[in-house]
């Protein structure tokens, strides 16, 4: 099935998104987690797109997207982004796939309008802090002591050895070879931009702001009780197993699947498995 590669002016913004699928099917929004893009979900389109309309924008400062230097770089303004974008698309009905830094702002677009949400498709995107793995150590130390010491430790990070660790660095040896390289050296292509670079730790450094909406997004789940299908990589130093369990807190209804051996990205290394899933809860509950 072939992937249309487009560009749409969001608010002055030259805005990148990939599309797949007949236009007039069910839609699902594929936002994208950090470091990565649109790129993270080529093969999950191809793999979905004869029964359903796929979008998913790279958002800006990401991949193909602008950068420009009046956006704020924050979470706030990139939640404002999506919902704009979707807007302007016409997307009045949609699935979203929620995972990483994607699942905060997908989040935030489902409780903007709830009456739109079709379902959530949730994968390794936390709103638990009581189940938060190791590697949110140094983050939660610059959250709670913010100084500019700290968040050179976190720009520090943005390099191409970090990406790779955020892409492979917990998952099982074997399954390593599965994860193209693609996904960080193309991201650091980007990223390594000197502007980009201050973005993006921008971004990093503006993390501690999600916690304030945990509650409202665990409240969110409670009221509204979207069917949701949740596919999770318990090999995750940030979000581990007990992360996704937790959504059933809110979600009793909701069906969680512990891919083995699977972890932060695992459309890289679990593809048929999650796609097969996910195409068998779609077709129950977005047709």
């Amino acid at each position: 099935m072939t992937i249309a590669h487009r560009t749409v002016d969001v608010d002055g913004i030259r805005t990148f998104y990939r599309e797949a699928g007949p236009p007039g099917a069910p839609v699902v929004l594929l936002p994208h987690g950090y470091p990565s893009s649109s790129f993270q979900f080529r093969h999950l389109m191809a793999a979905l797109a004869d029964g359903w309309r796929l979008v998913a924008p790279d958002y800006p400062g990401f991949g193909y997207s602008a950068a420009p230097d009046g956006f704020a770089y924050t979470f706030d303004a990139y939640a404002g982004f999506l919902r704009r974008f979707v807007d302007l698309l016409g997307l009045d009905r949609y699935a979203i796939y929620l995972q990483d830094y994607g699942s905060q702002f997908g989040l935030r677009l489902a409780m903007s309008a709830p009456e739109r949400v079709a379902a959530l498709i949730i994968q390794n995107g936390d709103i638990y802090p009581d189940e938060h793995g190791p590697k949110y150590a140094p983050l939660k130390e610059y959250w709670a002591d913010p100084t500019p010491e700290g968040r050179e430790k976190l720009k520090a990070a943005v390099s191409e050895e970090g990406f790779r660790d955020e892409f492979v660095g917990e998952i099982p040896a074997h399954l390593r070879e599965r994860v193209s390289p693609d996904l960080w050296r193309l991201s650091w292509a980007v990223l390594g931009d000197p502007v980009r670079r201050e973005h993006v730790t921008t971004l990093l450094a503006d993390q501690g702001s999600t916690v304030a909406w945990f509650g409202r997004q665990q409240a969110y789940l409670r009221e509204h009780r979207p069917p949701a299908l949740i596919v999770w990589g318990p090999h995750d130093g940030y979000m581990p197993a007990g992360a996704a369990r937790a959504y059933l807190r809110d979600l009793p209804d909701a069906e969680l699947h512990l891919l083995d051996g699977a972890g932060h990205w695992l459309l890289e290394t679990h593809l048929e498995e999650a796609a097969a899933l996910i195409r068998d809860f779609l077709g129950r509950v977005h047709r």
